[in-house]
């Protein structure tokens, strides 16, 4: 009677272990994927802003100190949050060397 009680113990904890493991490690796989396509749209986003920077003329200063936000954030590496922050610094730093290009 024992052993009929320790086989549906361990079938259970298999159970449950199976159905942790089927919710867990699709959410940290989507989790890493999220966290490396923000990482590359502000390395992407940095990217572009330094090619305005050098097509322009002009000295931008607001730019110059958005951009240098950026980088300073791309290299602390955070998570997701700090990769859209960097990128939107650099998003605004690319706007206004365009538009300091432009006129």
């Amino acid at each position: 009677m024992s052993a009929s009680w320790s086989v549906w113990l361990v079938g259970g904890v298999l159970l449950a272990a199976a159905g942790v493991g089927s919710t867990l490690v699709p959410r940290l796989r989507a989790r890493g994927v999220r966290r490396r396509v923000a990482w590359s749209t502000a390395r992407a986003a940095i990217d572009s802003a330094a090619v305005s920077r050098d097509a322009c003329a002009t000295r931008v200063a607001e730019a110059e100190r958005l951009l240098a936000r950026a980088e300073s954030i791309a290299a602390d590496r955070g998570g997701v949050l700090a990769a859209e922050e960097a990128a939107r610094c650099a998003e605004r730093a690319d706007r206004l060397w365009r538009a300091a290009r432009r006129g």
